[in-house]
C-alpha cells in the first residue's frame, strides 16, 4: 500500500538515469539538490522522455517521445494529480518529436499546471521560425531558466524575450572537501605524474583529438604526463557495437606514440569516482569545438573541484573563465593548448592558485545553492508558496574531527585543510567542548567522549594557579606570552567557565572522571569569576555557573551570578533609553548572550527587574536583526553604533548560533511560540535565507564557512564558524526531537538526519 503523502509535488520533463545523456544527469542532479534543501515539503517526480515504449517503467510518468498520442495523454494524468503544483520541461530542441520538437505544443495545450522551462540550447541569430517557435513555447509559461547570462542576452536580443521572465541558474556543481591534488593523486596510484584530463561522453563535439595532438609537445617537456580520457563514448554514436571515435582516438595514440602519456578510463563512472578523479587532475583540458556550445557540465565541475583549466573559447568558458583560474585558447588551436599546459605544468604555484580560485568561484554554483535559485522562482509560480520549507542537512562531524588533534582543535582552516601554523586557542577548545557535549547528550555516542576529554584537557592545561586561564598554544604545546598577554582575555576565560559548566551539567551520562575533572577546574576559578567586568564576559560566565548550580546548587555560585549580572544591570541602567535598550551604546557580536545572562540571573534570584531587562533587551535586539521575518546578523565591518545607520554586509556565524542559543534559552523559560518561530527563521540564514541565497556550510564535511561578505562566501572553515555550525544544528536537532517524539533518529555512516 503506497504511503500517503501531504508534499506538493514538482514534475520534471526529462530523460532521467540509467540513460547516458547530460540532460539525464542534470535533472537528477537538480532533484537531489532540491530535495536535500527542501525535501522536508517537496517531492520531485519524473515524467521519463523515452523514444520507444517502456515495458517496465521505473518513473511517476512515461512519454515516449515519438508517439504523439502520448503527448496529450500524460498532459492529463499529471492534471489529475492534484499535489503536482508545478511541471518543470528540461528542453533541448532534440528531446521531442517534429519540427524543433513541435510535438511538445501538444503537451502544452493540455497542461494545466504552471510550467517552466530550463532551455539547455539558445541559439543565437535564429531564422523566423525557430524566433516564432521559441516565443510560443514561452507563452504557455512566465518563467524560463538559463545557465549562462550570455543565453539571457540572447533571449532578449534575439527573441525578444521579456528579462523579467527569465533566471540566470549557473549549472550546477558537487561540493567536495577540498585537498591539493598531490593527495588525491595517491589515491589512484598515480603520484609520480602531471595528470592532463578529460570527462565526459565522448564524441566529436568534445574534439578530444585537439588534446592528443597536443600532447607531444606536453610529452617533451613533461615526460611524465599522463592524460586521462575518461568517459565511454555517447551511446547514440555506436552502431552495431562499433566504436568508431574511440577508435580514431586510439589510433592518433599509437600514430604518436602516446601509449605511456594517454590512458582510456572507458566507463560511465558515477559521481563519487568522478569527483575523485577530478581532485586528482593537476590540468583539466577542455577542447570542446561548438563555438555556439551555451554550456558545459564537464567544464563546470573541473572548476568545482580546484582543477586549473585550459579551454576552448565557447561561450560558456568565456563567462566564467578569468585569468587568475584558468587560460582560454582558440578552439582546435593544437599549439595555444600545447604551450598553456606547458606554462601550467612549470608553475606549481600558478596551478594551485589558479586551482583555489576556480573552487571558490564555484561553490556558489552548487547545487545546493541551485535548488535554492530554483526555488526562489518557483515560489513565483505556484500556489501557497509559504508552505514550502528548509530540511536541515545531516549532521556531521567529519570537518570538526579533522580540525581536532591530540592537543586539541586548530584555530583556522585554509578552506577545509586545517592550518597547524594558527595553533589552538582556549576560545575555540571551550566552544568545542559545549557542541560535542550536546551531541553526546542528543546521541550517545561513545566516540564522542575522546574528544570531550580532549578539549576538557586543553582548557585544564590552560588554567592558572589563580584560577584565569591563558588563552594560546602553538602546534607544539608553547605557550605565547604575547597572545596571552591580552589586556582583555575575559571573554575566552568566561566561555572555558561556559563549557566546564556544560560538562557537569550532563554529569549524569558521563563518566565520573571526566565530571570530577571539569567541577575541580570550575571550583578552581570562581575567585577569578567574581571579578569580571566586561558585559559579554559576564553573559558567558553567568551560562556556565547557571548550568552547574542546577546540577549542583550551590550558594556561592547563586551569589557569583547575581553580584556579575548586577554589574551588567548598571551597564544598562546606565545606557537604556526608550529607543535602545541595550547594555552598550552599540551592537557588536554574540549579542545574544547578554539578554540571556539577565533571563538566567532572573531564574536563580526571581527579581523582577532581571526578567524585565531580559524581555525588553531581547525585543530590542529582534528589532534589530530579523528583517520581514529573515535573519540578518549585526556587520563586523563597522558595529552597529546607537543613533547611526547599521552597516550592511560583513555577517559571522557566531551571531546566528548566539541568537539561536538565546531564543532557544527564551522559549524553554516562557514557552512563546515567537521565539521557536525566530529560531528557525535564525537558522535558515545557514540553510541559504541570506542576501546571497548560498549555504553556509559543507554537507559534505559539516564544516561552517567562515562569514557572508557582500559578494561572496568566505570558504574558509575555521574551529569558530564550524563549531557555531554545528552548534546551531544541534539546537535545531532537539527542538524537532520535542516537537515530535515519534520520529526515530536515523543513523548514517557519517552523521545523523531526522525528518524535521
Amino acid at each position: 500500500m503506497k504511503a500517503i503523502s501531504n508534499k506538493s509535488k514538482i514534475v520534471f520533463l526529462s530523460t532521467f538515469p540509467p540513460t547516458q545523456c547530460g540532460i539525464a544527469t542534470y535533472t537528477q542532479d537538480t532533484i537531489k539538490g532540491i530535495t536535500d534543501v527542501y525535501g522536508k515539503s517537496i517531492t520531485c517526480e519524473i515524467c521519463e522522455l523515452v523514444d520507444a515504449p517502456k515495458e517496465k517503467p521505473t518513473q511517476a510518468f512515461t512519454l515516449n517521445t515519438k508517439n504523439r498520442e502520448e503527448y496529450t495523454t500524460v498532459a492529463e494524468e499529471i492534471n489529475n494529480d492534484e499535489a503536482v503544483k508545478l511541471v518543470h520541461i528540461q528542453h533541448e530542441f532534440g528531446l521531442f518529436s517534429g519540427n524543433y520538437g513541435d510535438y511538445l505544443l501538444d503537451f502544452l495545450n493540455v497542461i494545466k499546471k504552471p510550467v517552466t522551462y530550463t532551455f539547455h540550447s539558445v541559439i543565437p541569430n535564429p531564422n523566423n521560425e525557430l524566433k516564432t517557435f521559441v516565443k510560443l513555447l514561452l507563452s504557455y509559461s512566465n518563467s524560463v531558466f538559463v545557465m549562462t547570462n550570455r543565453s539571457k542576452e540572447i533571449l532578449i536580443k534575439d527573441y525578444g524575450i521579456n528579462e523579467e521572465i527569465i533566471t540566470c541558474v549557473p549549472h550546477g556543481t558537487h561540493i567536495v572537501v577540498y585537498e591539493a591534488p598531490q593527495n588525491a593523486k595517491e589515491k589512484l596510484n598515480i603520484g609520480d605524474r602531471i595528470v592532463l584530463s578529460t570527462f565526459g561522453l565522448l564524441g566529436e563535439g568534445k574534439n578530444i583529438e585537439t588534446g592528443l595532438q597536443a600532447l607531444p609537445k606536453i610529452v617533451e617537456k613533461a615526460p611524465n604526463a599522463l592524460y586521462l580520457i575518461i568517459g565511454k563514448t555517447h551511446p547514440n554514436l555506436i552502431k552495431d557495437g562499433v566504436d568508431t571515435y574511440r577508435t580514431k582516438l586510439e589510433s592518433i595514440v599509437e600514430e604518436l606514440n602516446l601509449q605511456n602519456n594517454v590512458r582510456f578510463i572507458n566507463e560511465y563512472l558515477d559521481t563519487d569516482q568522478l569527483l575523485e578523479y577530478l581532485k586528482a587532475t593537476d590540468i583539466y583540458m577542455f577542447t570542446s569545438k561548438d563555438p555556439n556550445q551555451a554550456v558545459s557540465g564537464t567544464f563546470a565541475y573541473a572548476m568545482s573541484c580546484a582543477c586549473p583549466i585550459v579551454a576552448s573559447k565557447i561561450p560558456h568558458t568565456r563567462e566564467v573563465l578569468t585569468p587568475d583560474s584558468g587560460i582560454l585558447v582558440d578552439i582546435g588551436d593544437v599549439d595555444q593548448f600545447a604551450d598553456a599546459a606547458i606554462k601550467l605544468i612549470a608553475d606549481e604555484n600558478l596551478r594551485n592558485e589558479m586551482g583555489i580560485n576556480s573552487f571558490t568561484k564555484m561553490r556558489a554554483s552548487s547545487w545546493e545553492n541551485a535548488a535554492i535559485t530554483h526555488m526562489n522562482a518557483y515560489k513565483n509560480l505556484i500556489e501557497n508558496p509559504s508552505e514550502i520549507k528548509y530540511s536541515y542537512p545531516t549532521i556531521q562531524l567529519r570537518h570538526i574531527k579533522r580540525l581536532t588533534t591530540e592537543l586539541g582543535i586548530i584555530q583556522f582552516s585554509k578552506i577545509s585543510i586545517p592550518d597547524l601554523d594558527s595553533g589552538y586557542t582556549l576560545d575555540d577548545n571551550a566552544r568545542a567542548l559545549i557542541a560535542f557535549c550536546m551531541h553526546y547528550k542528543l546521541t550517545q555516542d561513545k566516540d564522542d567522549l575522546a574528544y570531550i576529554l580532549i578539549y576538557l584537557d586543553f582548557i585544564q592545561r590552560c588554567q592558572k594557579p589563580k584560577g584565569n586561564f591563558i588563552n594560546y598554544v602553538d602546534q607544539e604545546n608553547r605557550e605565547h606570552i604575547e597572545q596571552n598577554a591580552e589586556v582583555n582575555l575575559e571573554d575566552s576565560n568566561a566561555r572555558a567557565i561556559w563549557a566546564l559548566g556544560t560538562v557537569v551539567s550532563i554529569s549524569d551520562i558521563l563518566p565520573e572522571a571526566i565530571t570530577k575533572k571539569a567541577t575541580r577546574c570550575l571550583l578552581n576559578s570562581l575567585k577569578w569569576t567574581e571579578t569580571i567586568q566586561s558585559p559579554r564576559s559576564i553573559g558567558f560566565a553567568t551560562k556556565g555557573l547557571y548550568l552547574y548550580h542546577s546540577t549542583i546548587p550551590n550558594l556561592y555560585v547563586a551569589a557569583i551570578i547575581n553580584k556579575l549580572n548586577a554589574k551588567l544591570l548598571a551597564n544598562y541602567e546606565d545606557t537604556a533609553t526608550e529607543d535602545w535598550q541595550w547594555f552598550e551604546n552599540y551592537l557588536t557580536y554574540g549579542n545574544g548572550v547578554l539578554p540571556e545572562s539577565m533571563l538566567y540571573a532572573y531564574l536563580i534570584t526571581n527579581k523582577p527587574v532581571y526578567k524585565k531587562v531580559a524581555l525588553d533587551s531581547l525585543d530590542f535586539l529582534i528589532s534589530k536583526t530579523f528583517i520581514d521575518g529573515n535573519f540578518k546578523a549585526i556587520s563586523n565591518q563597522s558595529w552597529h553604533h546607537k543613533g547611526a545607520e547599521p552597516q550592511q554586509y560583513g555577517e559571522q556565524p557566531i551571531d546566528v548560533t548566539y541568537t539561536i542559543q538565546t531564543l532557544n534559552s527564551f522559549y524553554e523559560a516562557f514557552k512563546t511560540p515567537e521565539y521557536k518561530k525566530k529560531m528557525k527563521a535564525a537558522f535558515n540564514w545557514f540553510l541559504g535565507k541570506n542576501h546571497l541565497n548560498q549555504i553556509m556550510y559543507n554537507p559534505v564535511s559539516g564544516g561552517g564557512y567562515d562569514g557572508l561578505e557582500k559578494e561572496n562566501v568566505n570558504l574558509n572553515q575555521g574551529a569558530e564558524s564550524t563549531v557555531c555550525f554545528l552548534t546551531a544544528r544541534l539546537l535545531m536537532e532537539k527542538l524537532a526531537q520535542s516537537q515530535s517524539k515519534v520520529i526515530p533518529l536515523m543513523k548514517s555512516r557519517t552523521g545523523i538526519a531526522i525528518n524535521s
